[in-house]
């Protein structure tokens, strides 16, 4: 379930990373058939709360609101890693989780989480440079600071800043699907999955290029991924030479031809797997793989898990 969402305000907490939880749960988007959540900003210590650099939130909600909360959100502040908790809200965070509740973290927001105990014997992570400092504070939990954010259900942490809009957009994946969270993302104009983290909750991100000539070529090829295509042939249609071709799409596009073309075709096959009741044989053929093996493979490779594992998850967690 996720009706009821807060997000603690605790003094010099960060603006964006605040606004980042706001955008997600906090617009009501309900004339665009998306869901309504009812949110609302909890001060944990006295209102009206310091927010850096230098203004006041004033809310009217104080720590009893969390007690109704599906998710408790914690943003970032100044020196998270190194201050204290106020001790009614640590044990407000546990009750939470204890009656089924999830909480989630942006940035050194786990560090509230770790003096709740919410960490321990659990993988999570923070901004890469605080990471050392939370396994520190935090002995008993499994830090992984490589990762945009982690999912270990009720407890979710996302790393530094826009980590935590990955994290945001993966929980409402994960509860009220992708075209959910894929509508919520283009109002953000922010892509549904950047790569990294929890890498098999991928969605297709919805790209801008500024080159005339490599954006018809992509266009071309993404409406032709079931056939083989060659850096020769995407050259061509953008009458270039291969090599001119190649260092302009890595200028656009971050990536190789070769790369970009294997990941546009897993995340066709992820759309399909979730979308449609297309054997496997049947999504490869239509996604460019040579046959079922070969889209296993790749799927096991970049994602970590199966086409059928895929399919079951994301199928079997719409409600």
């Amino acid at each position: 379930m996720l009706d009821n969402v807060a997000a603690v305000l605790l003094d010099n907490v960060h603006p964006f990373e605040l606004g980042v939880v706001c955008e997600v749960f906090g617009i009501d988007r309900k004339e665009e058939g998306l869901p309504a959540y009812d949110f609302a900003l909890v001060a944990a210590e006295p209102s009206p709360v310091r927010a850096v650099p230098g203004f006041t939130i004033s809310t009217p909600y104080g720590l009893d609101r969390l007690e109704e909360a599906d998710l408790i959100a914690i943003p970032v502040g100044d020196d998270f890693h190194a201050r204290e908790f106020p001790p009614a809200l640590l044990e407000l965070l546990r009750r939470a989780v204890e009656r089924g509740a999830r909480v989630l973290s942006v940035c050194v927001g786990a560090f509230v989480l770790g003096a709740a105990g919410l960490l321990d014997g659990r993988r999570c992570t923070t901004h890469w440079r605080y990471a050392d400092a939370l396994a520190q504070r935090c002995p008993k939990a499994r830090v992984e600071p490589g990762v945009l954010y982690v999912d270990e259900d009720p407890v979710i942490t996302s790393a530094g800043t826009s980590a935590g809009i990955d994290a945001c957009l993966h929980l409402v994946r994960k509860l009220q699907g992708s075209e959910v969270a894929n509508a919520i993302a283009r109002r953000m104009v922010a892509p549904p999955h950047r790569d990294g983290g929890q890498a098999q909750y991928v969605e297709r991100p919805v790209v801008e290029y500024r080159e005339d000539g490599v954006r018809a070529v992509l266009a071309w090829a993404d409406e032709h991924l079931d056939q083989e295509i060659t850096i020769d042939q995407l050259s061509a249609r953008a009458c270039m030479s291969p090599r001119t071709f190649a260092r302009r799409f890595r200028s656009e596009t971050g990536t190789t031809p070769y790369r970009w073309l294997l990941t546009q075709r897993v995340l066709s096959a992820q759309q399909l797997l979730e979308t449609t009741d297309e054997t496997i044989e049947g999504v490869a053929a239509r996604t460019g793989f040579a046959n079922a093996a070969a889209l296993r493979h790749q799927f096991v490779k970049s994602l970590s898990t199966t086409p059928n594992a895929y399919r079951r998850a994301f199928r079997g967690s719409r409600t």
